[in-house]
């Protein structure tokens, strides 16, 4: 089956649309449904060309706390030679649309649909939109936590080059493509590609310390955040502060897939 990841192109709804909308914001999480990803929210970034970006995440009192993620969109030859402003930040990239090379080291790495690129922070870093339409692609960012021994390299492939890993008792219908390994404790956070066939389920309320950003890639489900049933689709974020109970039903009748962020692999500091 060929691989489906839904990218904003943003635009504004007629006057005669109703206002009513899934977004949402409480305690627990936040929703931002895709039909709110229009022009008039989108901001320019500091040192890029040709670009803009719809803002996903960034930590707010009673939010999601650990990272910020982005939308960016690059028209053709747009892009940046000094894209990340924090040298003590990391991040990931993935790509939905277009073609983009990122120099890091010395060396150019094409990404197309389905491919990333894990920067390690503190690393140079240059990106370009390449083709004649413009590249679309995820951006998670994250202040990296040192630890002693382990220090993280980058990271560059293709989520469709991978095998994914079956959840157990599910017969493959619940699956995880890993972009970056789980049990190397250089990596602060994990980065995942989650699919469910139709009818798949979570089948019981995840509750636990990691948060989550989760950028629907294709399909709908009706997902629990916390005590509702949120119903999503392709195109639509949403964020889960720590604790918050997840679970879902995969709707059809295509998969349901989505890009999974989560803070791992280090002790709770008092």
């Amino acid at each position: 089956m060929t691989a489906s990841y839904y990218a904003p192109h943003g635009g504004h709804p007629p006057q005669t649309d109703l206002l009513t909308d899934r977004a949402v914001v409480t305690e627990a999480y936040t929703v931002i449904p895709r039909g709110v990803l229009r022009d008039i929210v989108t901001s320019v970034l500091p040192e890029w060309e040709g670009t803009r970006s719809w803002i996903l995440n960034r930590p707010v009192s009673g939010g999601a706390t650990t990272f910020a993620q982005l939308l960016v969109e690059v028209e053709p030859g747009g892009g940046s030679d000094h894209p990340e402003p924090q040298p003590e930040v990391q991040g990931l990239i993935f790509l939905m649309e277009g073609t983009l090379e990122v120099t890091y080291q010395g060396e150019t790495h094409e990404l197309t649909p389905g491919g990333f690129a894990y920067l390690p922070a503190g690393e140079q870093w240059r990106i370009r939109a390449t083709g004649d339409a413009p590249a679309r692609f995820n951006w998670i960012r994250k202040r990296y936590e040192p630890l002693a021994g382990h220090v993280p390299t980058a990271q560059f492939g293709n989520e469709q080059d991978l095998e994914p890993s079956g959840m157990p008792g599910t017969n493959n219908a619940w699956r995880t493509t890993r972009l970056l390994d789980p049990d190397d404790l250089a990596y602060d956070m994990h980065v995942n590609i989650v699919t469910f066939e139709p009818g798949a389920v979570i089948p019981f309320a995840e509750t636990h310390v990691m948060e989550h950003g989760i950028y629907i890639l294709e399909g709908k489900a009706v997902y629990r955040l916390n005590t509702d049933w949120v119903e999503v689709q392709e195109g639509d974020y949403f964020s889960l502060r720590a604790f918050c109970p997840q679970a879902c039903y995969a709707g059809g009748p295509s998969n349901f897939r989505y890009l999974l962020y989560k803070d791992v692999n280090r002790q709770v500091m008092l």
